[in-house]
């Protein structure tokens, strides 16, 4: 199979899981409302407990990813979610709906570090770049257009219409683990059966302390991304007293920007270092917050709205530089025969924050609503600074796209881990 066709497969099933994934996304509470007649908050209660429980699939995935391969993952949390989403209709009370979220959510949790173990199977160096940046520009097209199709099945005024909706992200699923199963990797030719990991299991992870300095810098650009979903809402609607509707338009604003902008800014990104990408990102994420606190001290509306749109811009422009980018960097640093469990302790940095971010964020923008935006900022830059710090102890091949081209069955050396010996798979 050509490098085209490998990537043609992988973006149409990024496509189709995008899709489904925005028919249901945006009203997961409303439908477990509608079907079982649960109040929103005890909906979400219960949501919300089954995904912190859920946590405890990623490091299981890791393992998985490291023993059977990360595509066998990848399909298997397909199916374990499309199986989940075709028992939704069944669901009419909070215990049932618990169990349900539950075998989704550990699906929903396996996904990220077996999707991006995966991408480093098949691609390596600038590919790699650009298939990531090409995945979020179309899954933010999808996540649209997914949403888009729930409205019109939502304007049909049936009460059919929430069951064709899951139903619809369900066939999504499945379309999209069929699409992955038919990409060969390079453990294709391998001998059958599950191959025997590095012996160490975390304990390498743990004992690779470049890596995992890269993970604990994430966690406050993890923050930092949840703001535009948790923070700028509540803050432009009850701080600065702007309309509700200001709130759609600025989150259109951003998943438009990534949609159409994602791949020409990768594609110029390439020919520089990944940590200075990823740096320059975090720094901008943090002038988009400073931009954000001084809106407080304004009057005049017109201006604003300006403001308003001219810190939207620059969070977007931080996430074109940060977000395909550091996931390149770090799947070129976490090394092959345990690349699952790396991405495993990766993804915590991104699931915690998530988790934590709607509690943590409102508890600081009750106390201080500028000093929020401060911390937030704070956080940014030592992201920034860490990046650039980290730049030497990292692979060269992880750090420079352009460095060298991988081999398909590049294999780390023998030997343990340590700071100075890590290999891009």
């Amino acid at each position: 199979m050509t490098k085209q066709s490998v990537k043609s497969k992988y973006m149409l099933g990024m496509v189709v899981d995008a899709i489904g994934s925005g028919m249901y996304l945006p009203l997961s509470l409303l439908y477990f409302h509608h079907a079982t007649g649960l109040s929103l908050t005890r909906v979400g209660a219960v949501m919300t407990t089954a995904a912190v429980i859920s946590l405890v699939s990623n490091p299981i995935a890791g393992v998985l990813i490291d023993r059977f391969g990360a595509r066998t993952v990848v399909v298997g949390g397909y199916l374990l979610r499309a199986a989940g989403f075709c028992v939704y209709p069944l669901v009419d009370n909070g215990a049932v709906m618990f169990a349900v979220v539950l075998v989704v959510a550990f699906g929903d949790m396996a996904y990220p570090p077996s999707i991006q173990s995966f991408v480093a199977e098949i691609v390596q160096g600038r590919a790699r770049d650009e298939l990531l940046a090409a995945q979020r520009s179309l899954r933010n097209a999808g996540l649209g257009a997914g949403g888009l199709l729930a409205g019109a099945v939502l304007a049909l005024d049936s009460d059919s219409a929430y069951h064709v909706i899951v139903l619809g992200a369900a066939a999504g699923y499945l379309a999209a683990a069929a699409c992955m199963r038919s990409i060969p990797t390079g453990r294709d030719g391998a001998p059958a059966g599950p191959r025997a990991a590095r012996s160490g299991g975390y304990r390498l992870v743990v004992r690779n302390r470049p890596f995992l300095a890269l993970s604990l810098l994430n966690i406050p650009t993890a923050f930092g991304y949840m703001v535009l979903s948790v923070s700028l809402p509540v803050y432009l609607t009850q701080e600065l007293d702007a309309a509700d509707s200001l709130v759609g338009v600025l989150y259109a604003v951003n998943t438009a920007g990534i949609a159409v902008l994602q791949i020409p800014v990768t594609r110029f990104l390439v020919r520089f270092r990944r940590t200075r990408a990823v740096s320059a990102g975090a720094g901008i994420f943090g002038l988009s917050f400073l931009v954000y606190a001084a809106l407080s001290t304004l009057s005049d509306n017109s201006v604003l709205i300006v403001g308003v749109f001219g810190a939207t811009a620059l969070f977007t422009v931080g996430e074109l530089l940060h977000g395909a980018t550091a996931s390149a960097l770090v799947a070129g640093a976490a090394p092959e025969e345990t690349r699952g469990r790396h991405m495993a302790v990766y993804q915590l940095s991104w699931a915690v924050p998530i988790a934590l971010a709607p509690a943590v964020l409102t508890a600081l923008l009750s106390v201080s609503a500028t000093g929020m935006w401060l911390v937030l900022a704070v956080g940014m830059s030592v992201s920034a600074l860490g990046a650039l710090v980290l730049e030497r102890r990292l692979p060269e091949a992880a750090v420079r796209p352009l460095a060298r081209t991988e081999p398909d069955t590049a294999r780390p050396p023998a030997g343990p881990v340590t700071d100075l010996q890590l290999s891009d798979g």
